[in-house]
């Protein structure tokens, strides 16, 4: 079964890019390649071991897959960090599962964050791929909020196929992104 936002980037999102950004071909428009979702604890907490463990079961509950590990790539010793060490957790999603996501991130959560305004537009990184930082899981509605036991903040990345940020933009902008430089519907 594929996603509702996948058959709206088919069906609508496409030919508006088209005709919006001049392509000729069908191909070069961009399109998102994947999402990946991103937490780090550290070794900050004092019971590290279980605050990665509640954070792998919130990030695998949130995507529907089950995250990998993250490790520390080097040694140091002012935060008590092992080369090797498990800090956090990550999970890459494609597909039907990337586009599910993307559909509850943006009708369903990112409305749910309080005095919410729009995401920043200053967030891509010069090739086209746009990063976006929640401080809390609990704008998402499978987390139950009397199971939160401490707050998880995650770094989400949209990788798309788009050359430059305003076509990044653009498609985002299509697919019904919220940012903070234009009117949100329902809003005065």
């Amino acid at each position: 079964m594929q996603a509702e936002l996948y058959r709206d980037y088919k069906e609508r999102v496409v030919p508006a890019l088209r005709e919006k950004l001049g392509y000729k071909n069908l191909l070069q428009v961009p399109r998102v390649q994947k999402v990946v979702v991103n937490t780090c604890m550290g070794t900050h907490a004092a019971d590290a071991k279980q605050a990665l463990d509640d954070a792998k079961a919130d990030l695998a509950l949130i995507t529907g897959q089950r995250p990998a590990e993250t490790t520390a790539k080097k040694s140091i010793s002012n935060f008590k960090l092992r080369k090797g060490q498990a800090i956090g957790a990550k999970v890459t999603l494609r597909g039907d599962r990337m586009y599910e996501f993307l559909e509850r991130l943006i009708k369903m959560a990112l409305p749910r964050i309080r005095d919410f305004r729009g995401i920043s537009p200053k967030a891509f990184d010069g090739k086209g791929n746009y990063t976006l930082g929640v401080h809390d899981q609990s704008i998402f509605p499978e987390v139950e909020l009397d199971r939160i036991k401490r707050p998880v903040g995650f770094d989400i990345t949209i990788v798309t196929t788009a050359r430059t940020n305003d076509e990044a933009k653009a498609l985002l902008i299509e697919l019904g992104v919220p940012f903070s430089d234009r009117k949100l519907p329902g809003r005065a």
